[in-house]
């Protein structure tokens, strides 16, 4: 099951250096916009205040009268009222009781209070229910979780329009060959479509993060590809552990040969194979990646269906990564 597999962007915003002026109530009459007792930032939360972004963001996933929307992070509402005026159903899943509070304010009396559905606590451990769309303003700090607990969500979604850190939001959609090339984005890319929506500043939120922020559209594969995603993740770890390298030179790097010398043995085990005396797992190592032709490529400029291609070569000797 894809998991996250990076936490160098997966950190929280950084206080705003200026406290939010008093006057400086973003949209709506929400009361949160003027109450001190929102600590948005303990959540990497940054309530998005520009109604013209929000409805941007809502006009970019599509949404048909019969969809029903899973948001993450809902804040006070900006984005969902949008999303509740197109959608059939929305279940906001919101980890700050207060805000929660807030948003049921905003619906309450209104018909739109029906369709709304309101979980509080962490999406990363939550129970997720059916949804066709996911829409989501993202706590930052939980930006490579939840990308990863979406593309392991079954039944399969329709799309996700997602906004994160800009850096974070370029890496998932970089391409082989750029600077941004990671093995984040080959194993987000491996099961989804990524394209760049819209780059959004930081005075289109309260209180305004350090980072500028981007928003992406993530379309799932379906059917997602046939490979065990830690398997290609073990690959990547190796080749990307140095991704200008040589993936024969990053084949050589300490404690790589004992873990696939150690993981071929279980596999041999399991599939009544001989281990020969003379085993070397360097040598059947070197040898698939000469025969497969990748010996001198780098990960940098690697796609994703060339990981695949190595990845099966490694499969057809009984090499594995995980």
């Amino acid at each position: 099951m894809p998991r996250a597999t990076t936490d160098r962007f997966s950190r929280a915003h950084q206080p705003s250096a200026k406290k939010a002026s008093s006057n400086d109530q973003g949209e709506g009459s929400s009361s949160a916009a003027r109450n001190p007792i929102f600590n948005t930032e303990r959540f990497g939360q940054h309530i998005l205040k520009n109604p013209q972004v929000a409805q941007t963001i809502v006009d970019k996933a599509n949404l048909r009268p019969t969809d029903k929307v899973l948001e993450v992070g809902p804040g006070t509402g900006n984005l969902t009222v949008r999303i509740l005026e197109k959608a059939k159903h929305v279940t906001a899943v919101e980890m700050d009781p207060r805000m929660a509070a807030e948003l049921t304010k905003r619906v309450q009396g209104k018909p739109e209070q029906r369709k709304l559905e309101i979980m509080i606590g962490d999406f990363v451990k939550a129970t997720l229910p059916y949804f066709d769309v996911c829409i989501s303003n993202t706590p930052y700090q939980i930006s490579s979780p939840l990308v990863f607990r979406l593309l392991s969500h079954r039944p399969i979604f329709r799309t996700a329009i997602l906004m994160f850190q800009r850096e974070f939001a370029l890496r998932l959609v970089a391409r082989p060959g750029t600077e941004l090339w990671s093995r984040l984005s080959a194993n987000v890319q491996l099961y989804a479509k990524v394209d760049l929506v819209m780059n959004v500043g930081k005075n289109n939120f309260r209180p305004p993060p350090k980072v500028e922020s981007s928003v992406i559209r993530l379309v799932p594969r379906d059917p997602p590809p046939p490979v065990e995603f830690n398997e290609f993740d073990g690959l990547g770890r190796i080749i990307f552990g140095r991704r200008n390298k040589t993936i024969h030179a990053n084949f050589l790097a300490k404690g790589v040969m004992e873990m696939l010398e150690s993981n071929w043995k279980t596999w041999a085990a399991a599939n009544d194979v001989m281990i020969s005396d003379d085993f070397d797992i360097k040598a059947k190592v070197e040898q698939v990646l000469r025969e497969s032709g990748f010996a001198e490529q780098r990960a940098a400029k690697m796609d994703v269906d060339d990981l695949l291609k190595l990845l099966s070569s490694f499969h057809d000797v009984g090499i594995h990564f995980a």
